[in-house]
């Protein structure tokens, strides 16, 4: 063995194994009275949520400014009643019970004057079938637990042919149950995994205690950090999968390679020491890439976006510490013990230096590396192309958030939706508020409300209304399509591009409303996604570069990446949009794919799979600066590797997949995006893509301006030929 297979036993990362190992109690002491400390300030007094997508320089933007400014009366949320009666809201039986639920809701704390459609004709059908009736809410902050008794009582008086729902934000959030116990069912299910792979109970406890305490650490921090970069609500439980799967996977990494060289005779201290320099070390590259590629974020000029990027970092940046400072304070309690408590299995016989598997014993990861290596340019077409197939749906990709019609139909806002489309139009759920400055002679709006009516997709339009200080003036425009349907984005688009422009006035006229704002933003994602795309790409491949020392592989990586990310965009396609197994998987209907997921997930899942990229490259790369030979080190890498990957990934998929449990449909889609890719990197990527492409390109994968490769002595050469024709 070569000074280059002795892991580095000096150094910043050395000196802190052994303090964390000497000093365990302290340690542990300090990570205990830390982590309650920021629990206590975090979940006691941290920043609450903010789901404030609005401002920026958008149309929307710029019509929400002017409503706020000049019509301070709108500013409270609203509910929207839905009356649908059989034999219409004039039968004596009906119209009791539809008077007795208005009265109720006027009755209300939380509401303001509440109009009866019985007293306003505009608010039923010609059929007089289908009534609605706008409920205000006195308080701007109102809290779910006191929306949803009224959305109890209204669902509650259904029935006898008069059918009711509640809508509007607050409704849907109002009835929306919290994830419940998706996270704990993802605990278990690592915990399963770990249990297969060490075949310990102690050694699969070691991972899941020091992720669950970084968890809460970062979660409480998370919050902190929101008093100045304030993020959304879905963040946290966003976080919580990202810092369970990443928190996991490198105590695994980390354990993995301790019990490796307690196999190999060394004593507790040496083992953790030599764990944290090697394993411990690539945890720390792998953990910066995964939080260079969330920061990637910011480029999207999105600011609650920037708040979900900082606040997942922080978890990662938690998880990453706790790997290399409670874990070998563990290490050192556990000692000899981490496989005490453990499954009867069959042990393996072990020869050759350095622990590396005996000829005769190839495992089966090293045997379908030569497989793939012997056809070599097979293995990478038919990967690639089946990588490109699964990438294909995403070519028609549709942003959008989600609203009413996309809920479980069982929820009272979905019933308020189905009737409103059916009696209003499916156009009612999804106005267009206009707004525009006049002067205080009350400008003549006249030619703009004729031209918006006439305009194609447009079912009506209301009379302009000023407000009280004269200066603007806002009037709905009502679509005949709903808040999903793409025909609907062609519309706004068709408003300013050709409407506004030519009507006499229209240039001061700006198309604002919830379903434009979404609009605008999914049109602003598209625009700058691929510029934080080739940021996150560039960024962590100078990252790979430093740690690998190979531009080709950093290279390989980073379209491979790509390919993988790609193809579960094109799955999520299939599964939401296209509805391909969606029901069978949770999803209610058809819908577009919420417009922070694609621009979340990328540089998730692109830090995750330079996770596995780190993790495998390492050691193919200890490999062949022991050996020289490319074909041994990738199969040697892969041998050593594949177990402890199988099962990081399988725990990341696990975790991931959880999110299917929640009631959250765009949670629901970042989790299964997430997972996919997950699979992806782990199946056709690392066991088919990476050994075949590396075959492919031979010595050129170690490539580095200015570097030559390693020296390989005659005996390792020979060695390492003998093997490859082995």
């Amino acid at each position: 063995m070569t000074a280059t297979d002795t892991p580095r036993t000096e150094g910043a990362l050395a000196g802190l194994a052994r303090f964390c190992y000497r000093r365990r109690r302290l340690v542990l002491l300090a990570w205990i009275v830390g982590v309650i400390a920021v629990a206590f300030a975090g979940f006691g007094f941290g920043a609450a949520a903010d789901n404030d997508f609005s401002g920026g320089s958008s149309d929307s933007a710029k019509a929400q400014a002017l409503i706020e400014k000049h019509f301070p009366e709108r500013q409270g949320d609203t509910l929207t009643l839905a009356i649908k009666a059989e034999k219409g809201i004039d039968d004596p039986a009906a119209r009791q019970k539809i008077e007795q639920v208005i009265a109720d809701l006027d009755a209300s704390p939380l509401t303001g004057p509440v109009t009866s459609p019985y007293r306003d004709e505009d608010l039923v059908t010609k059929d007089r079938r289908i009534a609605r009736t706008t409920i205000p809410l006195t308080a701007k902050d109102v809290k779910k637990s006191e929306v949803k008794p009224l959305v109890t009582m209204v669902k509650e008086a259904s029935g006898d042919g008069v059918t009711l729902g509640l809508g509007g934000e607050k409704a849907e959030k109002a009835e929306t149950p919290p994830q419940g116990s998706s996270e704990s069912v993802g605990i278990v299910a690592a915990a399963v995994i770990l249990f297969i792979a060490f075949g310990s109970l102690v050694a699969m406890g070691l991972p899941i205690v020091t992720a669950l305490l970084a968890i809460v650490a970062g979660i409480a921090l998370m919050k902190l950090v929101g008093y100045l970069v304030p993020s959304p609500d879905f963040t946290a439980i966003l976080a919580a999968m990202i810092g369970l799967g990443v928190g996991i996977d490198y105590a695994l990494f980390i354990v993995t390679r301790y019990k490796d060289a307690l196999q190999a005779g060394d004593e507790p201290e040496t083992a953790t020491v030599k764990a944290i320099t090697t394993a411990g070390h690539a945890v720390l590259f792998a953990g910066t890439t995964v939080v260079i590629a969330l920061m990637g974020l910011i480029v999207m000029g999105q600011r609650l976006m920037t708040g979900v990027a900082v606040a997942t970092s922080v978890i990662v940046l938690v998880t990453m510490i706790a790997a290399v400072t409670l874990l070998p304070a563990f290490l050192g309690f556990t000692g000899h013990r981490i496989n005490s408590l453990r499954l009867p299995r069959r042990t393996s016989r072990r020869s050759g230096a350095g622990g590396v598997p005996a000829r005769e014993r190839r495992t089966l990861a090293e045997r379908w590396a030569g497989v793939v290596q012997r056809r070599p340019l097979v293995a990478a077409v038919l990967a690639g192309a089946v990588l490109l197939v699964l990438a294909a749906p995403t070519l028609s990709m549709r942003l959008s958030n989600p609203d009413a019609s996309v809920q479980p139909h069982d929820r009272s806002s979905y019933t308020s939706y189905k009737i409103l489309s059916e009696g209003f139009g499916p156009g009612y759920g999804a106005p267009l508020i206009l707004a525009a400055e006049v002067g205080s002679d009350h400008t003549d709006l006249g030619p703009v409300v004729e031209a918006v009516g006439g305009t194609e997709g447009i079912a009506h339009t209301t009379p302009p209304q000023f407000s009280k200080d004269g200066q603007a003036a806002i009037l709905m425009a009502f679509p005949r399509t709903g808040y999903q349907d793409e025909a609907t984005a062609d519309v706004v688009h068709r408003l300013r591009d050709e409407v506004l422009p030519k009507a006499p006035g229209g240039d001061r006229v700006y198309v604002g409303g919830p379903n434009a704002g979404t609009i605008d933003m999914a049109d602003d994602i598209g625009s700058r996604l691929p510029l934080m795309i080739a940021v996150v790409i560039a960024l962590s491949l100078v990252l790979l570069i430093a740690l690998v020392r190979s531009v080709t592989i950093a290279l390989q990586a980073a379209v491979m990446n790509l390919l993988a990310i790609g193809a579960a965009y094109g799955v999520l396609v299939a599964v939401v949009q296209w509805g391909w197994l969606g029901s069978a998987l949770g999803f209610p209907t058809e819908m577009p794919i919420t417009t922070w997921v694609p621009m979340m997930i990328f540089p998730v899942l692109f830090g995750l799979s330079m996770d596995y990229e780190v993790f495998l490259i390492s050691r193919i790369r200890e490999e062949y600066e022991r050996t020289g030979d490319t074909r041994t080190a990738v199969a040697r890498g892969m041998a050593r590797t594949a177990k402890v990957i199988t099962a990081a990934a399988a725990i990341m998929v696990a975790v991931f997949t959880t999110s299917l449990l929640g009631p959250d449909v765009a949670v629901k889609q970042g989790g299964l995006g997430m997972a996919v890719a997950v699979l992806i990197d782990a199946t056709i990527i690392r066991m088919i893509l990476v050994p075949a492409v590396m075959e492919l390109c031979g010595n050129a994968n170690w490539w580095m301006p200015g570097r030559r490769s390693p020296k390989v002595t005659a005996v390792q050469g020979a060695e390492a030929g003998e093997e490859a024709r082995a």
